[in-house]
């Protein structure tokens, strides 16, 4: 049975996350499940290439799932079909037939996250930036997030009694920039914890009221302590923007 891959985007501000759950939530994946088995005639199950939480967003997102129907032949009718199925929170932008054993969620090499903090209160995006009212300084914060690049155990930052195997990431980017009146944080690495970017941002809006010094910032990471770290800003705020895949992996000679 083929295997294909689906790019997507979506407002996580209905949706309890990504991941199906037991209860009656509305996911992101019980969605897609729903509307690809119906409309592909078979029972279809998709796997991500992460999990978002409940009201995070994703500008860039991958899912896999097999299914007998050729949907390359006619690609732009199937992605039209299936943005009409999907509620308009949700949108398919591509589609690809990759390895049998192509996996998005454990092939991916780097994920990059976006965190929007408004400056100026905005009623028609506050699903969209957290609206936070005072100073930040972001030079401050922009050395403070250099010092990330120093280790690679984030224990500190991680939601506590997960199932992850270790808590160690290589962080590849992380800065802040300026648009307009919204703050910008981008963070790449190899992989995330759980809460890790909301935990980091918290911290980080310590460092820009200043709360916090840059050795006391590099002190809470040392401590693996995530009691020691600022509070877990708003979901509302925070993007998966990118997700990287090995070079030539949707090229079709590799399939």
């Amino acid at each position: 049975m083929p295997r294909y891959f689906i790019q997507l985007s979506y407002n996580g501000t209905a949706y309890h996350g990504w991941q199906v759950q037991e209860n009656t939530k509305l996911t992101v994946q019980e969605t897609l499940n729903e509307m690809l088995s119906r409309l592909l005639n078979q029972p279809v199950s998709v796997t991500g290439c992460g999990r978002t939480d409940t009201g995070v967003h994703a500008k860039d997102f991958y899912a896999h799932f097999d299914a007998d129907a050729d949907l390359l032949s006619a690609k732009e009718k199937w992605i039209f079909r299936f943005n009409q199925a999907l509620p308009a929170d949700i949108a398919i932008s591509e589609i690809y037939k990759v390895k049998d054993d192509a996996n998005s969620r454990f092939d991916a090499v780097s994920r990059t996250y976006e965190y929007r903090i408004s400056r100026k209160k905005d009623p028609f995006g506050i699903d969209a930036a957290w609206f936070f009212y005072g100073p930040l300084d972001m030079d401050a914060m922009n050395k403070a997030a250099a010092l990330l690049f120093d280790h690679t155990d984030f224990s500190a930052f991680a939601k506590s009694n997960t199932q992850s195997f270790t808590n160690n990431c290589r962080i590849y980017k992380a800065e802040w920039r300026e648009e307009e009146e919204t703050l910008v944080f981008t963070i790449s690495a190899d992989r995330f914890l759980r809460n890790m970017v909301r935990a980091i941002v918290g911290t980080l809006a310590e460092v820009g009221k200043g709360k916090m010094s840059m050795e006391e910032f590099t002190a809470v990471i040392e401590s693996k302590n995530r009691s020691n770290a600022g509070f877990s800003v708003p979901a509302c705020g925070l993007y998966l923007a990118r997700v990287a895949y090995p070079e030539s992996y949707f090229k079709e000679d590799d399939q």
